[in-house]
């Protein structure tokens, strides 16, 4: 069973830094692509940044510069990370890791989504 657990989100001061975390705590046979999404209140949820299997990072306009995606796959655990810098209060909403992947052999391959996590620009 497939289980991405995050962390790393709350308060964060605009101009600042916060770094949020994704692992699988099951095991998955195969990862494909690997990211962030995000939604505020009254929003539809955006992308925020994805790397794919080969390392090819993407970014939203509004995070390039100043959001870092980077993924570990050489353990089993499998982890994706976002190194968020330059903070500003327009960065708050919750944060939602994703993997696509096969998580068995005979599996289809689908995206698995974490529960979220909360961040919050604001002096």
């Amino acid at each position: 069973q497939v289980r991405l657990v995050e962390s790393g989100g709350g308060l964060g001061q605009p101009g600042g830094s916060l770094r949020l975390s994704c692992t699988d705590s099951g095991s998955i046979f195969e990862v494909y692509d690997m990211g962030w999404y995000r939604q505020s209140p009254g929003q539809q949820r955006e992308m925020v940044a994805e790397i794919s299997a080969g390392g090819t990072r993407t970014y939203a306009d509004s995070v390039k510069g100043r959001f870092t995606i980077w993924d570990n796959r050489r353990n089993i655990e499998n982890a994706v990370y976002l190194e968020m810098t330059s903070l500003r209060p327009e960065d708050t909403a919750v944060y939602y890791c994703y993997v696509n992947a096969r998580a068995t052999v005979a599996g289809l391959r689908r995206d698995y989504w974490g529960q979220g996590t909360q961040v919050t620009v604001s002096l």
